[in-house]
């Protein structure tokens, strides 16, 4: 089993973003799901909210009081940050700006709020010298024109830019010009050992990314793709990668990251159905819960059902958009 670092296999905190509207409830819902399936975690657990600022159109911070109240009786703790680089024109910043927020030199992982935990964490073997990132995701980005560079030429510039080896970065068991073949991740889950260094350099590659792209990058579009863009950089450079954590833990048996509550009822296991609906169940929970409509309409007033039925979980449509097309034109998306 890989090393972990510190004291022992509990010695690292756990963080999400949180800010007023949906985050704010999918964090409080986060937070349930990890009290009530991880009850081995011993670690902080910390909701990074955004302050107030140039960059922000309105105050973002959780403006819920029944929601922050619900949070801090489930022990998690509101960190403050400053927002320097994005704020409301790239609110997907808020997971590289938080970073600095956080306690130097103590292991961390960072799952998007719309996660559910849904098994032991501390039984997830993190290697916390290696850090790694979330596979269950689709080749959104790059999107090779067809007179310019491949895939493969595309992310070199990047690599090539911030000086790091290109070639060790690459699946060799997947065909040349394959977006898999290349390192790529969905930004919902991250670690390491530090996360002033990793947000650091986090940092430093998406500002250089947006300011001032490869000229081979110049018919990409970098938004919303910014933080995945820059991710597996920061990855490959701190030692990281695709095996660096095995499968089948993390966007599976201990924690589904269901991006929206119509996609969860229709694509995810029954068992990850019955842990939200356990989760969200108790008094105490639900009276806040309630006030989200997505929450609401899905969970307690069984909308998210009617989408399940129109599915079957064993042969579902091989692109996400094809699931949200489907639930849309049967009146029942919501987000």
């Amino acid at each position: 089993m890989p090393r972990r670092t510190g004291k022992n296999a509990q010695d690292f905190n756990v963080v999400v973003v949180g800010q007023k509207g949906r985050l704010a409830y999918e964090a409080l819902l986060f937070a349930a799901s990890l009290r009530h399936c991880s009850p081995a975690f011993k670690g902080r657990l910390l909701i990074a909210e955004p302050q107030p600022g140039a960059l922000w159109s309105k105050d973002p911070r959780i403006v819920e009081y029944a929601v922050k109240e619900a949070l801090q009786a489930l022990g998690a703790e509101i960190i403050p940050f400053e927002s320097r680089h994005f704020g409301s024109s790239y609110p997907n910043g808020n997971k590289i700006e938080m970073l600095k927020a956080l306690p130097a030199q103590e292991p961390f992982v960072f799952f998007d709020t719309d996660t559910l935990i849904t098994g032991e964490l501390t039984s997830v073997p993190f290697d916390f010298d290696r850090p790694s990132a979330s596979l269950r995701r689709e080749g959104t980005w790059p999107k090779p024109e067809l007179y310019g560079p491949g895939y493969a030429g595309l992310w070199k510039s990047l690599y090539d830019k911030f000086g790091l080896d290109f070639e060790s970065s690459l699946d060799l068991g997947q065909p040349d010009e394959y977006w898999k073949r290349y390192l790529y991740f969905n930004a919902g889950f991250f670690y390491y050992r530090c996360p002033q260094t990793f947000g650091a350099l986090f940092e430093e590659y998406a500002l250089a990314i947006r300011d001032d792209p490869p000229v081979a990058l110049c018919a990409q579009e970098f938004y919303p793709w910014l933080d995945q863009i820059a991710l597996p950089l920061v990855i490959h450079a701190l030692g990281g990668g695709r095996d660096a954590l095995p499968s089948g833990h993390i966007d599976g048996e201990v924690s589904c990251h269901y991006r929206m509550f119509p996609m969860l009822y229709a694509r995810e296991s029954d068992a990850v159905i019955a842990t939200l609906e356990e989760v969200a169940a108790p008094n105490k929970i639900k009276k806040v819960l309630k006030a989200y409509a997505p929450i609401k309409r899905n969970v307690y007033q069984g909308r998210g059902a009617k989408v399940r039925a129109l599915f079957d979980q064993n042969n579902l449509p091989r692109r996400e958009a094809q699931i949200r097309n489907r639930i849309k034109s049967n009146g029942f998306w919501m987000r």
